[in-house]
């Protein structure tokens, strides 16, 4: 059975530091897929791929969010940079962040998947996140105290 070319785009972006689509192109090619930069952007597209620095002004590929701890790391980062403090109101989680940093934290929030976090609502430096219930509540916030 051969392999698909996404199937291997997604090899190589696990066992390599892909950095730019050119690099890609050529490790495909070494694979024996005749490809061009433009369809190796398509595939990128749709497989959902990602960059991030990895230092020295450097980016690299990375899977998407849900197979990636480069991406939950940075997440997690992100979330902690611009929290302030929270604090619950029923099973309402209401978190306090930095001017202007309430979106990016929320999507940060979503993005970490904590379960029993139902959904989140960003203003400028307030977000409210609903719990699934009152119960929860509490390992929801230890969780967050862990991030930070």
């Amino acid at each position: 059975m051969s392999r698909s070319r996404r199937d291997v785009i997604l090899e190589l972006i696990r066992d390599h530091e892909v950095e730019t689509q050119e690099q890609l192109v050529g490790l495909l090619v070494e694979e024996g897929f005749d490809v061009t930069q433009a369809t190796v952007s398509r595939d990128i597209g749709r497989l959902g791929l990602n960059k991030i620095s990895v230092g020295g002004g450097r980016q690299r590929y990375v899977l998407p969010e849900r197979d990636n701890k480069y991406l939950e790391e940075r997440y997690e980062r992100i979330f902690a940079s611009g929290f302030i403090s929270m604090d619950q109101a029923g099973n309402i989680l209401v978190i306090k962040t930095a001017p202007g940093m309430a979106g990016a934290v929320a999507t940060a929030l979503e993005a970490m998947h904590i379960p029993g976090v139902v959904g989140v609502i960003a203003g400028h430096d307030t977000i409210m996140a609903a719990i699934r219930s009152e119960e929860q509540m509490s390992a929801v916030m230890s969780r967050i105290r862990h991030i930070l």
